[in-house]
């Protein structure tokens, strides 16, 4: 696992004391849906670099997309059983790091079981990386989420140090759901949400 460093926090040029506090208070609101992702799904949370990471999963689920200059909808496809989620927040302010390129594998007794790239979701409560996926069984599993230094620029010649290396993390032991959460009221309809395969 990558070791801790702990991200400036501290008032330049870009961001007076009151600002970074504002930034702090974002932080907390996305700190609290985190924990009550932990506390209804059993997320598993590690500190690693400067970032706090924290993996779910739950049934496979559907999701609207954009085709052509419309929303439609795609359910989770028939073959897959589990949806794989990666929040990702700023171990200085708490708040959600967006564009980033997160993976996660899965292995089980030393061979790797799943290795699938997670883009980012919006979701109503919290933003994460995610992507359904079919995988043999609940496991358990071995995880290893690992998220690539940051590409895009970064404001402020003191507080934009941050997001530079990788970042690896890893949870033993994990249980996955398996199954489908469907929604049959959405529409448009389109075709069926991508998976990834074991």
């Amino acid at each position: 696992m990558t070791a801790q460093q702990q991200p400036p926090m501290r008032p330049s040029n870009e961001a007076t004391a009151e600002q970074l506090e504002v930034a702090r208070s974002q932080g907390d609101a996305y700190g609290r849906a985190m924990q009550a992702m932990a506390e209804e799904d059993g997320a598993e949370t590690a500190r690693a670099g400067d970032l706090v990471i924290a993996f779910v999963n739950e049934e496979a689920e559907g999701m609207y997309a954009l085709e052509g200059d419309r929303l439609v909808w795609r359910e989770a496809a028939e073959e897959a059983n589990v949806h794989l989620e990666v929040a990702v927040a700023d171990a200085g302010d708490g708040r959600f790091v967006p564009g980033l390129s997160v993976s996660v594998e899965l292995a089980r007794d030393g061979g790797a079981v799943l290795h699938a790239e997670l883009p980012f979701l919006w979701h109503p409560f919290l933003h994460h990386y995610g992507a359904n996926a079919r995988v043999p069984d609940t496991g358990p599993y071995d995880v290893t989420v690992r998220v690539g230094p940051a590409q895009f620029m970064r404001h402020d010649p003191v507080n934009g140090r941050r997001y530079a290396q990788p970042v690896d993390v890893h949870f033993a032991g994990v249980r996955l759901s398996n199954g489908r959460k469907p929604s049959p009221s959405a529409q448009p309809r389109g075709a069926a949400a991508p998976t990834v395969a074991a």
